[in-house]
């Protein structure tokens, strides 16, 4: 009997307005429907929201249609994994107590369909990052966002989206091309430290690439690029999805 699928996905930044790219929690709901009945896990690699921070009785109103979506699929049995990005690490007891959540708050490596895979968001991983490897340590201390939490939430969600806006214009940049090398010599490491699969966010660059030692994914942006990953007995496929269309297969890259 084949095995239910596994999807990956990152980025989608839901909570923002993106001209051009309105459409794409109707294509993200769509996508879950078409595929529910096939699947039995969906890992979430970070940054699902633009800003993600739980009050304890506030949630904010543009992130419900994404919530219901996503436990109606909990209720049929399939388990979600929440790994946190860097614009929605304050994760929470919402999602793991009342959403049904399996939250990891910083990387996993975990084994899926005989491969063992790590997965990461990606943030804070390179060089560049070192300023922001101090910033994350403050963000993610949890007294300091209990104090942030004291700002009554019409303050602290239109502050943290205006903050978390900032940071994303600067990760829209192009990437320059050592940036996007140091990524794979990253996922190259923890290949050769046993992993089979290496499986990244972030930086909005879909790609595959094969490696002597295993496979590095970058699963892109569901922000503009609409791109997922599947496995499907043991075999991962990065993917462009397309409303009223078959999923598109994106080429793999042979670095052996």
């Amino acid at each position: 009997m084949p095995m239910k699928k596994v999807c990956f996905i990152s980025d989608a930044h839901f909570g923002i307005d993106l001209p051009g790219f309105n459409d794409r929690e109707t294509r993200f709901f769509n996508l879950l429907k078409k595929e529910a009945d096939s699947l039995s896990d969906i890992y979430i690699a970070g940054d699902l929201f633009d800003f993600w921070i739980e009050y304890r009785h506030a949630i904010r109103p543009d992130y419900f249609a994404v919530l219901h979506h996503l436990k109606q699929l909990v209720d049929r049995g399939i388990r979600i994994h929440y790994l946190a990005g860097n614009h929605d690490f304050a994760l929470g007891p919402f999602l793991e107590n009342t959403m049904g959540f399996r939250l990891y708050p910083a990387s996993l490596t975990t084994e899926i369909q005989g491969n063992k895979v790590f997965l990461y968001h990606g943030d804070g991983l390179i060089k560049i990052d070192v300023g922001y490897r101090i910033l994350k340590k403050l963000l993610r201390n949890p007294f300091n966002q209990r104090m942030y939490k004291l700002l009554h939430p019409n303050i602290g969600v239109p502050l943290g989206s205006f903050v978390s806006g900032s940071s994303r214009k600067y990760l829209n940049r192009p990437l320059a091309a050592h940036l996007r090398d140091e990524y794979r010599e990253c996922a190259k490491k923890r290949l050769e430290e046993g992993h089979d699969i290496v499986i990244y966010g972030h930086i909005h660059l879909p790609e595959y690439i094969s490696y002597p030692a295993g496979t590095y994914c970058n699963i892109g942006a569901w922000l503009k690029h609409y791109t997922y990953a599947m496995m499907e007995n043991g075999v991962l496929t990065l993917l462009r999805y397309h409303d009223g269309e078959e999923p598109e297969p994106l080429p793999a890259i042979s670095l052996k």
